[in-house]
């Protein structure tokens, strides 16, 4: 039996996986840590705000891009396998986190998006990418989501460009950032809107064709399945620093 321990407890990505995590056969929710609700209780167990409190063999970590690198160091020094969902590791934090982490001790893998079909839609625009001549990335959050672009936005393009994908640059902007934001030489364009959840476009394009590879979560529950497997998987990846679901399907 894994123990599984959930940071962020009590938040929109936090309530669906650790309820997922609960009812897993394999797995024990051991802990939930937030000092913002300590006392609450979810799963019958009790919110802890000390990261001593802690007790676990795997944590998720899905606080909020402010406080998550304090996290993370935290779980470095215990030495807990970590599974990061918290968005906004863009290049440069990942690099931040790989300076922190180090190459020896526990595995930590960052997940941009613990959806299956997300990381499908990741995948396939990788694979498309090096066959046009243009991409670009549109994606669609909720208006109180704390980053742009998200992390998905973010893997897509790293992951894209890197495969040799690249954005169309001839336009000049009459008013900044009508372009939106470039990763690694790709678009990508975010828009904030109430009612949404997740939703992204690939748009990808030669002369005379276009290709568009989209992705929608309707609920947070989507989530979960993706956020077990990582924690059911996470120990038997070597020690280091890992980005996207993929190092464990």
């Amino acid at each position: 039996m894994i123990r599984v321990a959930v940071s962020g407890a009590g938040g929109k990505l936090a309530s669906p996986i650790a309820s997922a995590v609960a009812g897993a056969d394999d797995l024990t929710l051991s802990s939930l840590y937030n000092p913002n609700r300590v006392g609450h209780e979810f799963e019958d167990v009790q919110v802890v705000g000390s990261f001593a409190e802690v007790d676990a063999d795997v944590i998720i970590e899905t606080a909020h891009p402010d406080v998550v690198f304090e996290n993370l160091a935290a779980w470095r020094e215990a030495e807990l396998a970590t599974v990061v969902g918290t968005s906004g590791f863009t290049p440069e934090r990942l690099e931040q986190l790989r300076d922190l982490w180090g190459a020896a001790g526990p595995p930590c893998l960052v997940v941009p998006n613990f959806s299956i079909g997300a990381v499908l839609m990741m995948r396939f625009a990788a694979e498309a990418a090096s066959h046009f001549e243009a991409m670009e990335i549109i994606e669609r959050h909720h208006s109180t989501k704390p980053d742009a672009p998200s992390g998905t936005a973010l893997a897509t393009a790293m992951g894209s460009a890197a495969a040799g994908g690249s954005s169309a640059d001839g336009s000049e902007e009459l008013v900044e950032g009508s372009r939106g934001g470039s990763v690694d030489g790709i678009r990508v364009h975010s828009l904030r809107l109430p009612g949404l959840i997740s939703q992204q476009e690939v748009a990808l394009s030669n002369t005379g064709e276009i290709l568009s590879i989209e992705h929608l979560s309707t609920s947070y529950e989507s989530f979960a399945a993706g956020a077990v497997l990582a924690a059911r998987q996470v120990q038997s990846l070597e020690a280091g620093l890992y980005l996207g679901l993929d190092a464990v399907l």
